[in-house]
């Protein structure tokens, strides 16, 4: 490296020293061991059935790539289909396909809240949450996480300092990195007394949770002031999010919604993905049911050793605490064939460096009770 060059990346090399120091240095590795660390949930990202759904549009026709924007020639019938099949299995108004979560969330953000409006933001919602809050137009504030009185104190704090636009709480299903749960009945009772919207990320609970799998929303969906995103990366084992709403909404956003506009779309082959795998949750729930019984059997071997756990859920936190501690844990574990990765801050907050431990039909209870036997072994008397 030159000394020219090296001058012009001094500060990043410095940046990534910092991080290495902290024991928070990033790094790209193969996947390898027994899956304690997708987010494939009910393991259809192989799903024999998808497969033959993909393979059987391309041999009809349908190309890779969309070769533009939705509103020019990117528009294809795979999206529509997939867009009017979601919005009745949802039971939702409309629905309106994009290329992931993490744009779904930042493009509902930039796009919805308006100057003068208010972002009540749980303290733990997404990483793209907090981005697209950052980036909108409307002033955000957070409020402590899963606490509904701590979201209406926000609200009517900003109202008596002269707050006078729309209100949007913004929260998700189920959180994660720690698997805990959202109030979703409190927070539609007080978006309902103050006028406000209510968005919820389903990323972990699409698929996962209500009936057939329709999440922890399902009892809400088709309500005027609710907009969902449901992922379609996780569970459903393909790729992109579906943003359900109100058709005004919808078309407010096919309309000023820049992430939108302005991106080629999504593959049509992933539209078809995405269908394949809402018909696997409607025809097959002995995949959702088998997830059900795998996470109550690791519950109640948690239970068993005496492991306290704020999660009840697919996600399955094991705070450490220091982050190096928790990298040399994870180490440990991969070292013996399983699949687990340290989460260290800005992911997580300072001091909670943890094992994620996340449960897909890829592993068997036999697999659960080997990771938590091996976990006993690496800690030897730890507490969590």
């Amino acid at each position: 490296m030159s000394a020219i060059h090296a001058a012009k990346v001094a500060d990043y090399a410095a940046a990534l020293h910092a991080l290495s120091k902290d024991d928070r240095l990033r790094g790209l590795r193969p996947r390898a061991g027994i899956d304690f660390v997708s987010n494939d949930y009910l393991a259809l990202a192989s799903a024999p059935r998808i497969k033959r759904a993909v393979a059987a549009a391309l041999e009809a026709g349908t190309p890779i790539g969309a070769g533009g924007s939705r509103l020019l020639r990117g528009n294809c019938e795979e999206h529509e289909r997939l867009e009017a099949e979601a919005a009745a299995f949802f039971r939702a108004e409309t629905a309106l396909f994009f290329g992931g979560g993490y744009v779904a969330n930042f493009a509902v953000l930039t796009t919805l809240p308006q100057r003068g409006d208010l972002l009540v933001l749980d303290s733990l919602v997404h990483a793209s949450i907090h981005e697209g809050a950052r980036a909108g137009r409307a002033e955000f504030r957070l409020s402590a996480h899963n606490d509904p009185g701590s979201v209406e104190d926000t609200i009517r704090g900003w109202r008596a300092e002269g707050g006078t636009g729309r209100v949007w709480i913004v929260a998700e299903s189920v959180y994660s990195m720690d698997g805990d749960v959202a109030p979703l009945d409190d927070l539609v009772a007080i978006a309902d007394r103050h006028d406000a919207f209510l968005m919820v990320d389903e990323a972990h609970g699409t698929g996962v949770y209500g009936e057939q799998g329709r999440g922890l929303t399902a009892t809400y969906e088709g309500r005027e002031n609710l907009v969902i995103v449901h992922t379609c990366g996780k569970a459903l084992g393909a790729a992109g999010a579906l943003v359900t709403a109100s058709t005004v909404l919808r078309d407010f956003m096919v309309n000023r919604c820049r992430p939108f506009i302005f991106a080629t779309a999504p593959s049509p082959l992933v539209a078809v993905a995405v269908r394949e795998a809402l018909l696997i949750l409607q025809q097959e729930p002995e995949h959702q049911q088998r997830l059900a019984k795998l996470v109550a059997f690791t519950h109640r071997e948690l239970d068993r050793r005496g492991w306290r756990s704020p999660s009840r859920s697919q996600i399955v936190p094991y705070i450490v605490g220091d982050n190096a501690r928790a990298m040399q844990l994870a180490s440990a574990l991969q070292a013996r064939g399983f699949d687990i990765r340290g989460i260290r801050p800005p992911t997580v907050p300072a001091g909670t460096a943890r094992l994620r431990i996340a449960l897909t039909l890829n592993v068997g209870e036999d697999d659960v009770r080997a990771l938590l036997d091996a976990l006993v072994e690496e800690t030897k008397g730890w507490s969590q």
